[in-house]
C-alpha cells in the first residue's frame, strides 16, 4: 500500500489531508501528529510541484484538490517562484513532543525558506 490510512475512512482520510494541505500552504507551517505530517509532506510536495510547472493543466489538477482559489492563487504566483531553482524538499518536520491526552509524537511541518 503506497499510503497510510490513519484510522479514517477513505472519505474523512481524503478531507482531512486536502484541507490539511490547503492550510500548510496558506499559513506556512502547521502542527500536527507525525504520521499525518508524512502524508500531509508527500501531497505538498506533489502540489508545489504542479504549481512549478505552471501550465493550464496543472492548475486544473492543483484546483481539483486544493479547497481554496486564494490559496491556488498563492502556490501558482508566490510559491511557484520561491521554490524554482530547488529540486524537492520543500517542507521541513520539526519534531515537538508528545500530545497530552494520548502520548502520539506532534510535528511541526513548515515549509523551507
Amino acid at each position: 500500500m503506497s499510503y497510510r490510512r490513519l484510522g479514517l475512512r477513505s472519505d474523512h482520510r481524503r478531507s482531512v489531508l486536502r484541507n490539511s494541505v490547503t492550510s500548510l500552504l496558506k499559513e506556512g507551517k502547521i502542527s500536527t501528529t507525525e504520521t499525518r505530517a508524512k502524508e500531509i509532506k508527500r501531497l505538498t510536495e506533489k502540489m508545489i510541484t504542479l504549481g512549478k510547472r505552471g501550465d493550464l493543466h496543472a492548475r486544473r489538477q492543483a484546483a481539483a484538490y486544493i479547497m481554496s482559489d486564494e490559496v491556488i492563487q498563492k502556490l501558482f504566483s508566490d510559491i511557484a517562484a520561491r521554490y524554482e531553482e530547488r529540486n524537492g524538499g520543500y517542507t521541513r518536520l520539526i519534531k515537538t513532543g508528545y500530545r497530552k491526552g494520548d502520548g502520539a509524537p506532534m510535528v511541526l511541518i513548515e515549509l523551507v525558506e
